[in-house]
């Protein structure tokens, strides 16, 4: 069905067209222009710029990058890092969003008033320090996964996401004479795939992309996260010896450590690129639902 539009409407739509367009193109271009680089000779890269000529192109980037145990022991730990974070906070925010959701919970309001005022207001970078050093966590996984696990948007989420399960579903359960437990992991949990998915996801990102906190209490470089390896190359612009022949003279050296930056970018993202095709559907609908209930 055709709907005819005002000038005005047209307008706005025009406004709002090239408004994404350009939206868009902020994000693909930067984009396109590191994975091609990546790919570039570092010679010519720095020379002449990017090109698209096949034979100014080089994999040597990719080599050193998939050759080095600090890049490869740094994605290792990143993956076991997020993993861990986003199982551990996926199961803290729905136990606590499922309990926050019934109304049969006493104090349910004082812990759900408790939980806002840690939104607002926090005990800073020292305490937090002393803390994790006073519980022995310092130089250990657990400094990196552990303290920041429990999220209030989450829960909150959660909670949201709860509200919107049939009360009618439990009474049924109790009435056949299901427990708490039953009815959460047989009934509840299989109805919570969007939401879990999409906590699953915001967790896992959200740790992948971290770095502060694994400088902050990692001192051994072997516990050391991708992202601290990636920051050393992007920042102090400081590439590990072992990536770069010692014949090289120091101008070559500058010119593979370029390529070597795009190269890291590039593999630091490909799991995030892989995994959001698979969580897209169950991460609008996990969205949509926890937001408008």
């Amino acid at each position: 069905m055709f709907i005819k539009h005002s000038r005005l409407d047209r307008v706005i739509l025009m406004l709002n067209s090239t408004f994404l367009i350009l939206a868009v193109l902020m994000v693909v271009l930067p984009l396109i222009y590191v994975v091609i680089a990546s790919f570039m000779d570092p010679s010519v890269l720095l020379s002449q710029g990017l090109s698209f000529n096949i034979s100014d192109w080089s994999l040597e980037g990719y080599k050193k990058i998939l050759t080095n145990p600090a890049m490869i022991r740094g994605f290792g730990n990143a993956v076991f890092y997020a993993a861990s974070f986003a199982i551990l906070t996926v199961m803290v925010s729905i136990c606590a969003g499922y309990a926050l959701s019934d109304d049969r919970l006493k104090g349910r309001s004082l812990f759900m008033t408790l939980f806002l005022i840690t939104m607002f207001f926090g005990g800073g970078l020292v305490p937090t320090y002393l803390l994790v050093k006073n519980l022995g966590l310092l130089n250990t996984v657990w400094a990196v996964i552990i303290p920041g696990a429990v999220n209030v948007w989450n829960i909150i989420l959660s909670r949201t996401f709860f509200k919107g399960v049939p009360k009618e579903l439990r009474e049924a359960a109790n009435v056949d004479g299901a427990s708490e437990m039953k009815i959460f992991l047989s009934i509840v949990l299989p109805l919570s795939k969007p939401i879990i998915f999409v906590l699953a996801l915001y967790a896992f990102v959200g740790q992948w992309n971290s770095y502060f906190d694994a400088m902050i209490y990692l001192d051994n470089p072997s516990l050391h996260p991708l992202q601290l390896v990636l920051r050393s190359i992007l920042i102090q612009n400081q590439v590990d010896p072992s990536m770069i022949s010692d014949q090289l003279a120091m101008a070559e050296m500058k010119k593979l450590s370029e390529i070597i930056k795009y190269a890291a970018i590039v593999v630091s993202s490909l799991p995030l690129l892989v995994m959001y095709p698979f969580f897209q559907k169950y991460f609008e609908k996990g969205v949509m639902v926890g937001s408008l209930k």
